[in-house]
């Protein structure tokens, strides 16, 4: 074999041999972005069945919320109202002061009960969700709250009216409450301090914030029921859920529903 043919094979080895690692980098390459799409796809379809089973349990503690209302609303505040009944008849056919006196201290504490009852059954319901503003609805919770002297809240809003569905009024206001009772419960804090803002970029974005007793968010043990309904009820519409705390100075959690570009 002459220099000549030496030369060409040595070439044409050397050819043959950078396609080959050429074809294996390409089919490595592509072999990894088909694996890459694959997990993405997996982890899409993981994401959406767990907004869906969250969507579903969701739905299903609202269905039985509006069915124990409804019995609230129907069954016992029939009886109470009953009783209340009855109790006014003993206190005109009662001619006793000291009895008198009683009878109707019962009929005020079955009234008052009734009362609360009622307000009770509207809210588990729901009507009261649909037919009124979200600021509305967080005021309301806010006033509540402050009517129990325990702590202040503040509420601040950069809107009067939004174009929000149930699902979105429902999410919003059970985690102001949700958050609130952990607070109150938890933290030892004298403010609490919500903010409800609209933009250009989100839809809405809430911030919540305590100066309570706050806590390592590393530890999981702080990773209690509370804060994990509110993450659950924030993925069921894909808003993002952050939370800081820090101890002896507060918690805060900011949730955000970004536009649909």
């Amino acid at each position: 074999m002459g220099k000549t043919e030496l030369l060409i094979t040595f070439i044409s080895f050397n050819i043959f041999f950078l396609m080959f690692v050429i074809a294996v980098f390409i089919y490595i390459r592509n072999y990894r972005q088909r694996k890459k799409e694959y997990l993405n796809e997996i982890e899409m379809k993981n994401e959406l069945h767990q907004r869906e089973l969250l969507s579903t349990q969701l739905e299903i503690q609202q269905a039985t919320m509006q069915q124990i209302g409804r019995e609230l609303h129907d069954n016992i505040g029939q009886k109470l109202t009953l009783v209340s009944l009855y109790v006014q008849q003993m206190l005109y056919e009662n001619k006793v002061p000291e009895a008198v006196e009683r009878i109707d201290q019962v009929s005020q504490i079955i009234n008052q009960s009734l009362q609360d009852l009622r307000s009770l059954s509207k809210t588990l319901t729901d009507d009261n969700i649909s037919q009124k503003e979200i600021v509305t609805l967080i005021q309301e919770e806010v006033d509540n709250t402050n009517s129990l002297k325990k702590c202040y809240v503040s509420f601040e809003h950069n809107f009067d009216q939004l174009d929000l569905g149930f699902m979105h009024k429902n999410l919003l206001l059970r985690i102001t409450q949700e958050f609130i009772q952990n607070s109150i419960k938890h933290s030892n804090c004298k403010n609490i301090f919500i903010s409800l803002n609209t933009s250009e970029h989100t839809l809405w974005e809430l911030k919540i914030r305590d100066d309570g007793a706050g806590f390592d968010t590393a530890n999981t043990k702080s990773n209690g029921i509370g804060l994990t309904n509110m993450k659950n009820r924030a993925k069921i519409i894909g808003a993002d859920f952050n939370l800081e705390s820090e101890e002896n100075v507060g918690t805060q959690v900011n949730i955000t529903l970004k536009k649909q570009s």
